[in-house]
């Protein structure tokens, strides 16, 4: 009986432990003195620097996608891509292109899965590849326009300006960089370390959407 009550006892420690612990600076992020500036001042920003040619970001996009859902209304995804050869110049215009025509959820996959897959290798394969999909008359459209071009040279700019050495990069707030771009804890709890830090009130929990047969069901068991 003492040897149960001690390895309960243990194993209430080790929760209470786990349930409190907070990311560690120099372990699981980094704190930026190169800040990035913010697009919206006004929300909590969590920016990835990735590029639709690193197999690492293809992995990562479905997560962080699924996270950025659960984001509350002051948070927001930013998506830049790097620009480090002049062939990435097109990609980052794509990305622009994807962004500007709100196709991001749509795009992203397909996009990273045309390039691993070697249907796009040059900007003739790329528009192709864009023609022949559903949406690719409004990307294209997008992908041809100017804002499209300046957004693409305002990414290489920031690719240099904030040193972006690899893919991806995730950081909070403009200054706190995750150490495990992967680790969606840590990347949660910066979002709220920033928000308490700028003295933001907690934001309202999401309103549950309730489909129309699920209503019906609850009307009838009344």
């Amino acid at each position: 009986m003492k040897l149960k009550a001690l390895f309960l006892a243990a194993l209430t420690v080790f929760a209470v432990g786990t349930a409190q612990a907070k990311a560690v600076e120099n372990t699981d992020y980094i704190v930026r003195t190169n800040v990035i500036k913010p697009v919206n001042p006004n929300k909590i920003e969590v920016t990835e620097f990735f590029g639709y040619f690193c197999v690492h970001c293809q992995h990562l996009e479905p997560a962080l996608e699924q996270q950025s859902k659960r984001f509350a209304s002051d948070t927001v995804l930013r998506q830049e891509h790097v620009v480090w050869q002049p062939a990435h110049q097109t990609l980052a215009r794509l990305l622009a292109a994807v962004k500007s025509t709100g196709l991001t959820r749509q795009a992203n996959q397909p996009i990273f899965k045309a390039l691993m897959d070697g249907k796009v290798t040059d900007e003739a394969s790329l528009k192709n590849w864009i023609q022949q999909q559903p949406y690719g008359s409004r990307l294209l459209a997008a992908y041809n326009s100017p804002q499209a071009a300046a957004a693409a040279q305002t990414m290489q700019q920031q690719t240099v300006t904030y040193n972006i050495t690899k893919t991806p990069v995730i950081i909070v707030g403009g200054k706190y960089e995750l150490t495990d771009s992967k680790n969606m804890q840590v990347l949660q709890e910066l979002i709220e370390k920033v928000r308490a830090e700028r003295g933001m009130p907690a934001p309202a929990p999401r309103a549950t959407v309730r489909s129309r047969a699920a209503g019906l069901a609850g009307q009838a068991n009344r």
